[in-house]
């Protein structure tokens, strides 16, 4: 099949990582891709970075744009892609080499979104646990990350992804969205996505005041599948949720105050004082 497969980058204040997600592009084995790196009017030096794969590699594309946010930012590259296909990434995530290739495989499948499994690497180093599709399982959660392939025309029957999704939980609209009437999904079995879990994350950055702010726009927009699959959103039990991924938050801070150099000298210190 050789179809073309478009990778949209969007990327804002991410130059630092940049370089790592550019390489995991570059070493595909499937050589049908372009990729799209959508500078969303970052301060930092992504332009310098961006160009200097070109230079490498010419399927490697800029674009540049007046800061809007995640959504906005992909739906611009996705606009201008040239690809049958479109695999979204974020610029700090990174995929295996293979991603592509085994991708392709199943493309003439019928399957409506394919992705595979993964794991969390950077502060914490993990696999990542997600549930198995069913419409009652996404209608309940996202159990798809944002770098799941899908294509182009599925994009645009949707009108893109939902730039009021302003303070997270974009891709999880957007899979209800090209998903609520039907389809297949495909999952590989094997990991081919990374996905860096750091300090700032935009997830434990998500207060609960803007989650349940998300959470209504979504209901109100997608009020028939929830209802269709779960007969009421508020049936999630969504502070359990929260407080689960406050409990996640606050284990990850943990974790990493145990690792650092600052605790291991306080602790030699305490042990001294002590003695």
């Amino acid at each position: 099949m050789n179809a073309k497969i478009s990778i949209i980058i969007p990327c804002y204040n991410q130059a630092q990582y940049l370089d790592e997600c550019l390489l995991s592009v570059f070493n595909q084995t499937y050589s049908n891709w372009e990729c799209i790196i959508v500078d969303d009017d970052s301060p930092d030096n992504t332009k310098e970075v961006v160009e200097k794969w070109i230079e490498k590699d010419s399927r490697f594309k800029y674009l540049y744009k007046q800061n809007g946010g995640l959504s906005s930012a992909r739906n611009a590259g996705i606009e201008v892609a040239t690809g049958e296909w479109i695999l979204p990434l974020d610029a700090d995530d990174k995929i295996s080499n293979q991603y592509l290739e085994l991708a392709e495989k199943v493309f003439d499948k019928d399957y409506k979104v394919i992705y595979c499994k993964a794991e969390k690497f950077g502060v914490i180093n993990e696999f990542w646990e997600l549930l198995d599709f069913t419409p009652k399982t996404l209608a309940r959660t996202n159990i798809i990350f944002c770098t799941a392939f899908f294509r182009k025309k599925s994009w645009e029957e949707v009108g893109g992804y939902d730039i009021n999704m302003l303070y997270g939980l974009e891709d999880w609209e957007f899979w209800i969205s090209l998903l609520k009437d039907g389809g297949k999904v495909y999952r590989i079995d094997e990991v081919c996505f990374y996905y860096r879990i750091k300090e700032n994350s935009m997830i434990t950055e998500l207060t609960r005041a803007r989650k349940m702010l998300m959470l209504s726009y979504i209901e109100k927009k997608h009020l028939d599948f929830f209802h269709q699959h779960l007969g009421s959103i508020h049936d999630l039990n969504f502070e359990k949720e929260q407080n689960q991924a406050k409990a996640e938050y606050y284990n990850q801070q943990l974790q990493k105050l145990i690792s650092s150099k600052r605790y291991r000298l306080m602790e030699k210190l305490f042990s001294i004082f002590n003695r």
